[in-house]
Parts: structure tokens; C-alpha cells; sequence
């Protein structure tokens, strides 16, 4: 298929950005949202992207992007949920943060903070918490992936076996629409639920472009997560399970003021 101009504009947008939008395109272009519609519709027939409601992701398939496009994705966003995040962890814990350029913007959110013990398996988070030097940082075993400095495996998830931490703060690699976390990787989703059980609260931290991502393996429901950080309102009938499950949704969009730190109970 030989895109048109816009449609590789549109390309590069969804493939920067996670997804797009049939409205903001059509402002975005200035034409009707019937002729972004069939734009999207070719891209799809042509294996490009994938239809989502109200918009189309990449076709990712099995495979997720790239460790550096999704640093870059959505980088605002991931500052303000980071940030957000942060400032509901008290100095003087215990946390495990996973694999993510999501939990790495809360690493870089910790860096003020005192007495706090780390254990992680994303060796990103490690680096960044180098910076802090009231933070004890403990750091997994496992197989190293070179693309993303993340380790998985079994010595990963006995690792974390061995702690019971005050905080859990975890990434997802897509969010379907019934509140399932889902990811591409078998042995990073089973440390991701070893990390779940070992936390005596959860936190999710997840930019709006991971709803209605397609990815093959689960995680958890979002009814065993107590906080979920995000930049954008979940849809309304997430956002109504969350309420039936007790799962907090603090929205956090970009450009806002960090919030005051969280104080021990």
C-alpha cells in the first residue's frame, strides 16, 4: 500500500504516541472525521495499525515497541503520573518497582526522598536511584535483557519471593477494557504477580495509551490493584468496576504541580 502524506503522518503519530484519535486527527488535519475513518480503515487492511474504539494503536501483534520509542512516548505524561505517584510513598519503606519507562519516572520522582529500601529488576531504576543516597536499593538476579535493562526469569522471581514491602509499583504493557493488565512476556508477567503478592499495597502506573492495546498475556485485574496513576479519565464503565473493587484513579495530566508528599501513617 503507498501511504498518502497524511496517512504517514498519521503513522508516525500513532507509532510515536501509542494512538490516535478519529477527532483529534480531524482537527489535527482539518477534514471530516468520515475521511480519517477510511484512512485508518486502509492502514489497517494493510497491517499498519489496529482499530481501537475511537481511534487505532500500531499493530504490535506479539511484539512489543521498542525500548527507546516507548521512553519517548507520552514523556510528559509519564513525568506527571511519576511525580504523582511518588508523592504517595512516604520516606522511611519499602518498595519494588518493575520493569517501564512508567516506573522509572517514579525512580526519578524518588530521588528526594529519605530512608526508603528499593528492590527492582529494571536496572534503569537502579541508575537512577544511584542519585539518592538515602535509598537503599537492592537489585534482582535473572537474565538481563539487553533491549530495555530489565531482568526476568526464575532468579528474578525468587528474588522478590524473598520480601514483603510496603509498596508495589508496577507498569503494564497494555490495559484491556474489562481491567486486565496485559504484557508480551510470560516470565516478566509472572515476576510482575510475584511482585503483586509480596506488596502489602499495589500501585499501577500506566499512561493513557496502554487502554485497548492488544497483548496476549495477563497480568492481574485491576481489582488487585489499590491505586491506579494515570493522565487521562478511564472509560466509564472501567472507571465503575474501579469504584465497585475499591481501586483508587488519581488523574494526573501534564504540566501540573507535583503534589505534596505522602507522610507515614
Amino acid at each position: 500500500m503507498a501511504l498518502s502524506i497524511r496517512q504517514n503522518e498519521i503513522l508516525e503519530l500513532a507509532r510515536g504516541d501509542g494512538r490516535v484519535l478519529v477527532e483529534d486527527l480531524a482537527q489535527r488535519f482539518d477534514v471530516t472525521l468520515q475521511t480519517i475513518r477510511r484512512d485508518l480503515g486502509e492502514m489497517a487492511e494493510a497491517g499498519l495499525l489496529e482499530r481501537v474504539h475511537g481511534g487505532a494503536v500500531p499493530r504490535a501483534g506479539t511484539v512489543n515497541l521498542g525500548y527507546e520509542a516507548r521512553r519517548r512516548m507520552n514523556a510528559d505524561a509519564k513525568t506527571a503520573i511519576g511525580a504523582a505517584c511518588a508523592a504517595m510513598i512516604p520516606d522511611n519503606c519499602s518498595l519494588i518497582l518493575n520493569l517501564g519507562t512508567s516506573t522509572e519516572a517514579v525512580a526519578q520522582a524518588l530521588i528526594r526522598h529519605s530512608n526508603i529500601t528499593v528492590a527492582t529488576n529494571n536496572m534503569n531504576v537502579a541508575n537512577i536511584l544511584l542519585a539518592n543516597p538515602g535509598c537503599e536499593i537492592m537489585v534482582a538476579g535473572g537474565a538481563l535483557r539487553r533491549s530495555d535493562g530489565g531482568l526476568v526469569g526464575e532468579l528474578t522471581t525468587q528474588f522478590f519471593e524473598q520480601f514483603k514491602v510496603d509498596y508495589a509499583v508496577i507498569g503494564t504493557s497494555a490495559l484491556d477494557h474489562d481491567g486486565d493488565l496485559l504484557d508480551f512476556d510470560l516470565a516478566e508477567v509472572r515476576v510482575s504477580r510475584t511482585i503483586l503478592r509480596q506488596s502489602r499495597r499495589a500501585f499501577l502506573v500506566a499512561d493513557h495509551s496502554k487502554l485497548g492495546r492488544p497483548a496476549p498475556a495477563r497480568i492481574a485485574s485491576l481489582s488487585e490493584i489499590d491505586t491506579v496513576f494515570t493522565d487521562r479519565p478511564l472509560p466509564a464503565d472501567l472507571s465503575r468496576r474501579c469504584a465497585e473493587w475499591g481501586t483508587q484513579v488519581r488523574i494526573c495530566p501534564p504540566g501540573e504541580d507535583a503534589p505534596e508528599m505522602a507522610q507515614p501513617a
